[in-house]
């Protein structure tokens, strides 16, 4: 198991380091998580290099984060004409929302290797910056990330990611926020076939998934879970919330050092909470972003699990 804050996991560890939405318009999806209770870091224009050696170039993307203790949530939005850009646009375009699950590794090259010996054809390492501020000084956090091609995991962007600099990202005055929300720990995704994509994940991170007693499929990693569900199980999670076909992304799950403070914030920013379950609260993110955000308590049991 990962040690809490450790942002670059041990050689043999996966982690959930961070999930990802992608929206149009970036002043808005603040607002929406401003709502929410999240205090976001400034907006950051990012550059890669494709290959090794290969001159820094603008992404055409940038983005604002929701920091936690352990991982973190990305807003994503296109700024420029970019093949990157154009991806991220086409997925804007079948719903603004939740599209991108980004699992730790402590060896980019490692993860490369493991993917193309199963079958996923993965991309060429890609080389990510981006500046920061830090103590008045400007700062390049730099990150190697491990992307397979379009569609190859319908249900989104899925890829590995390793820190450079994770001093740079997560920053002691990003972390503590208004909601109190502590950590990143589930993501869940409805599909068609639950057992075939829990066993493509469980391939992707070299990891079991098994089945859970409600329906669907768990897939544990050294911190966070990844569960799988189809459409008529999620239906009957949140039956009042309009829900795209599958397979997407459907929603995460935050855990909460104190689940009143998560809820008054909320109330403060306009928005009510339903009660998913004993220790849970979840609430669907406001301005047209298509995610549901679970808040649980330490002993709050998420209702995928039951």
């Amino acid at each position: 198991m990962a040690a809490p804050g450790n942002h670059v996991p041990a050689l043999s560890e996966v982690v959930l380091d961070h999930v990802g939405l992608f929206v149009p318009d970036m002043a808005r999806a603040a607002r929406a998580f401003e709502r929410l209770g999240f205090r976001l870091t400034p907006l950051s224009p990012q550059r890669h290099r494709l290959t090794t050696g290969a001159p820094l170039v603008p992404a055409g993307t940038a983005n604002r984060l929701a920091m936690l203790a352990e991982g973190y949530v990305e807003i994503l939005t296109p700024i420029a004409d970019t093949p990157v850009a154009r991806q991220l646009q086409e997925a804007i375009d079948r719903y603004p929302g939740l599209h991108l699950i980004a699992f730790g590794t402590g060896d980019a090259e490692a993860a490369h290797a493991h993917l193309a010996e199963n079958g996923f054809a993965p991309q060429p390492v890609i080389r990510l910056e981006r500046t920061v501020e830090i103590d008045g000084d400007e700062g390049l956090a730099r990150f190697s990330t491990v992307r397979v091609a379009p569609g190859i995991m319908a249900e989104g962007r899925v890829q590995f990611c390793r820190h450079q600099t994770p001093t740079l990202v997560w920053q002691q005055r990003w972390l503590e926020q208004p909601n109190r929300a502590r950590a990143l720990t589930d993501v869940l995704l409805s599909v068609a076939d639950p057992a075939e994509a829990a066993a493509r994940f469980g391939r992707f991170v070299d990891r079991a998934a098994r089945r859970v007693a409600a329906g669907g499929w768990l897939l544990e990693l050294d911190r966070g879970r990844l569960v799988v569900v189809d459409q008529a199980r999620l239906d009957r999670l949140f039956p009042e919330t309009a829900l795209p076909p599958p397979p997407f992304m459907a929603a995460l799950a935050l855990r909460s050092e104190d689940l009143d403070a998560t809820r008054s914030a909320l109330l403060a920013g306009g928005l009510e909470a339903s009660d998913a379950a004993p220790g849970v609260i979840a609430v669907q993110v406001p301005e047209g972003i298509r995610a549901t955000v679970c808040f649980a308590s330490p002993e709050g049991a998420l209702p995928w699990l039951d």
